[in-house]
């Protein structure tokens, strides 16, 4: 099902900004039972989003309704949020006095083998850089074309996912996910301040450690780092966490905190599902 401001429809006028200059956000949501999972979340980081963006934030309820309805009767999906501003003049400064466009479509849940996350994931090395801007650094905005560069470079089915550098030379991200090493100093995440996206799922994984005490930090990455790694694994708000067993030619194995994470993300998520 598909609603373009409320109504159900499948196109969007060709004057729309997101379509011309990519002048928005959007939000990928498991669908469990119906229901978005970590809807509070996602509103968080749309809401922040538009805030910095200067887009008209629609009535979260009225979102929250638009959500119910395309996700009535979806056992198990996927719900995409696409929120841009509108077709608020031709140009690229915006007159600030439009209406946002909102959609809503949900999609079938993503066929991942089963092995992704018992045995974990084998990941490349993209060769497509990250472009710094701290003016959009954590943000999911429509401009993903560095993504669908790096995605692009591989065929492998065998190769879940592709790390992506910044021109630095700094690991950031996964093209669709985010990335966590244990190390001797704890559990590390690349900062995201220059580039790359603050993940629900990240934010779920950094809120269970805190409770659960274990020390972390944000810092910056390289693939020398990587390689020392004792435990590497990925997170996304559909495939919760994914262990990696494999980046280019060095092998990993599901250490002790990727289980106990796991563990407890899966309680988490299964309370809320319930």
């Amino acid at each position: 099902m598909i609603l373009v401001n409320g109504h159900t429809q499948d196109h969007i006028a060709v004057a729309d900004r997101g379509l011309h200059y990519g002048d928005g956000l959007f939000e990928t949501i498991a669908v469990d039972g119906g229901r978005p999972r970590l809807w509070d979340r996602h509103l968080r980081r749309l809401s922040t989003g538009c805030r910095r963006l200067g887009i008209v934030q629609p009535d979260p309820e009225m979102l929250w309704e638009e959500a119910r309805r395309v996700c009535s009767g979806v056992d198990r999906g996927v719900l995409k949020i696409i929120l841009t501003r509108g077709t608020d003049g031709r140009g690229y400064r915006p007159m600030q006095t439009g209406q946002a466009t909102r959609v809503m479509a949900t999609y079938p849940w993503p066929a991942y083998p089963e092995a992704n996350w018992q045995q974990g994931v084998a990941v490349r090395v993209c060769t497509t850089r990250l472009g710094c801007n701290p003016a959009l650094a954590g943000m999911k905005h429509l401009n993903r074309l560095e993504q669908v560069l790096a995605r692009s470079e591989w065929l492998d089915p065998h190769i879940a996912e592709g790390l992506m550098l910044d021109d630095d030379g700094h690991v950031i991200a996964g093209t669709m996910s985010n990335l966590f090493i244990v190390t001797t100093q704890g559990l590390l995440t690349p900062a995201l301040t220059a580039c790359g996206v603050e993940g629900i799922m990240r934010s779920v994984i950094l809120d269970l450690v805190a409770e659960l005490d274990i020390a972390w930090q944000e810092a910056p990455l390289r693939l020398e780092d990587l390689h020392r790694a004792d435990e590497v694994f990925l997170t996304n708000a559909l495939i919760g966490i994914w262990p990696v067993r494999r980046i280019e030619q060095r092998e990993y194995s599901i250490g002790s905190l990727t289980e106990l994470l796991d563990g407890r993300l899966q309680a988490l998520l299964g309370a809320i599902s319930r």
